[in-house]
């Protein structure tokens, strides 16, 4: 998905974003996002882009200012959508997979959805319909709030209900109108979070071709932190075993004892987190729990940010 102004560019495995704004930008993580050129300066211009190799379905969820005029679409590979919010916008944009709607995009394709549960998608579903209204179940969330009561945008990925697909946030600034932003660093504003082995194979030619993912200052270049210090096995099995969405099944069927760790898992691995999955008030960082002294990282937490340190792992994660 693409978001323009400030740009920044959100990318995920099937997703790409970037994302544009005037104000000077300060994500939550530290890391600042730069600007494009919207209609006017009360806008501010996204787009996004899938780099999957199959069809996703983009889900945008306005919660103040004023977004677009549809909540969700179907994105086939290599499609790119633009449009515009406000300035003072706050949302969330994420990617279901495995949709089936129906010929108006208004219920499932089979009556009662996926198991009987109303559901069109496997991850990141939104009622059953295509053009999402409200949130959505567990995925990989990109965040953004713009020109915010202190003059600052903020961005960042979270994983705090789970993870269902690579996403990564670049930011756009060599198309900046802005000097000091184009003098950004690439790898101080560009969060990324891949957590799927499919997507090494790949990582390299994306690295540079397919996406812009550098920028060059006087003579030094800046490369967009892709992690490429981790590995296909790292990134293929670091769900805890009980929080897979569709796990494996277990050779014997379940009869005889075999480590977990030892059964291949499937390249698209979604995974809920531990607050998603039991909703207990310690792993939610709710109730008497809800401070950042009474909450601390859990197993699935801990897991996820060994593969994605960029992204915020559970509720009051200060990176």
């Amino acid at each position: 998905m693409v978001i323009s102004k400030s740009t920044l560019l959100l990318k995920q495995l099937a997703f790409l974003a970037y994302a544009v704004h005037d104000a000077q930008a300060v994500h939550h993580m530290k890391r600042s996002p730069v600007t494009l050129q919207a209609t006017d300066a009360s806008q501010r211009a996204f787009k996004i882009t899938n780099y999957c190799p199959v069809d996703i379905y983009p889900a945008i969820q306005t919660q103040a200012g004023t977004g677009p005029a549809f909540g969700g679409y179907q994105a086939t590979p290599g499609n790119t959508t633009s449009f515009e919010v406000s300035a003072d916008w706050q949302g969330r944009i994420w990617a279901r997979t495995n949709c089936t709607f129906n010929a108006d995009g208004t219920a499932p394709e089979v009556s009662g959805g996926l198991n009987g549960t109303g559901e069109a998608c496997l991850t990141g579903d939104c009622g059953g319909v295509l053009n999402c209204q409200g949130t959505g179940k567990p995925a990989t969330l990109a965040e953004f709030t713009m020109s915010s009561d202190v003059n600052l945008s903020y961005y960042d990925i979270s994983l705090v209900d789970g993870y269902n697909l690579p996403l990564g946030i670049i930011s756009l600034h060599n198309e900046s109108s802005d000097a000091d932003l184009r003098a950004m660093p690439s790898n101080t504003t560009n969060p990324v979070c891949i957590g799927s082995p499919n997507f090494w194979e790949t990582l390299n030619e994306l690295n540079t071709t397919t996406v812009p993912v550098n920028s060059t200052i006087g003579s030094i270049t800046y490369s967009t932190p892709l992690e490429l210090t981790l590995g296909t096995h790292a990134v293929s099995r670091w769900c805890p075993w009980p929080l897979q969405i569709q796990p494996p099944k277990k050779p014997g069927d379940g009869v005889y004892p075999y480590p977990d760790d030892g059964i291949p898992r499937p390249d698209f691995d979604p995974c809920l987190s531990m607050c998603s999955m039991y909703g207990k008030a310690s792993y939610c960082c709710s109730g008497k729990y809800d401070k950042p002294n009474k909450c601390g990282p859990n197993m699935y937490s801990k897991a996820a940010k060994k593969v994605c340190p960029d992204a915020y792992s559970y509720a009051t994660d200060k990176r």
